[in-house]
């Protein structure tokens, strides 16, 4: 008898365990897929921030009068041109005087699909599309490795559904917010009358964005 509640008990608390982990995991893939959702509505014209626009859009209003733009003004695929152009629309960032701010990229935020296509343009030692036929325009360098250009490299966000769209993470301070009201807890708890056990987690906490400027994106051609 000893040896059998024994068992029990051990039984009890792997199972107690398990369940514990998988709610975890559940909140944290559910935490996940709320943050991916900033950037898969980065253009839906009815998902807005404070200044009535979209995350990523064309016609960001200043303070002074005027507008700014943080995506490309033609659509583009994720190659060495359109990321190239990117950041130099990025360093024309201005301020909400209309002032620029030589603003930089940081890092790049990608779906799965683009991956090794990222790997390329950004690691590679040659540029992936050379200027011209002749020998030494075959041998041009890969001048954003180079130049150091996107210093934090790139992610892959395993959340994004659209598979060409691409977003480069810039310098400009408040943009992309997190908040924790209350960080994740968990608690499990008997019923004496029936036996069952149940487990529960809480979690509060909200995503969105403050300063447009700090990030660029496009949605793929």
């Amino acid at each position: 008898a000893i040896t059998e509640e024994a068992i029990e008990d051990n039984l009890y608390d792997r199972l107690a365990g398990r369940y514990t982990r998988a709610l975890a995991r559940s909140m944290a893939n559910t935490k996940q897929v709320k943050a991916a959702n900033i950037l898969n509505n980065a253009q839906v014209t009815t998902a807005t921030g404070g200044d009535g626009e979209s995350l990523i859009g064309n016609a960001h209003p200043l303070a002074t009068g005027g507008t700014f733009s943080n995506v490309l003004a033609v659509a583009a695929d994720l190659n060495e041109t359109s990321l190239e152009q990117s950041l130099i629309d990025i360093s024309g960032f201005v301020d909400e005087r209309g002032l620029k701010i030589a603003s930089t990229g940081r890092k790049m935020i990608i779906p799965k699909e683009l991956q090794f296509t990222a790997e390329r343009i950004m690691n590679s030692p040659l540029s992936t599309t050379p200027g011209g036929s002749s020998a030494f325009a075959k041998n041009d360098i890969n001048a954003m490795m180079n130049m150091g250009m996107v210093p934090e490299g790139y992610r892959v966000n395993h959340f994004l559904t659209d598979t060409d769209a691409f977003f480069i993470m810039t310098d400009a301070p408040n943009g992309l917010k997190n908040f924790v009201r209350s960080p994740i807890k968990t608690a499990i708890e008997g019923d004496f009358d029936t036996g069952n056990v149940r487990f529960k987690a809480r979690e509060r906490y909200s995503f969105g964005w403050s300063d447009p400027r700090g990030i660029f994106g496009s949605p793929g051609a």
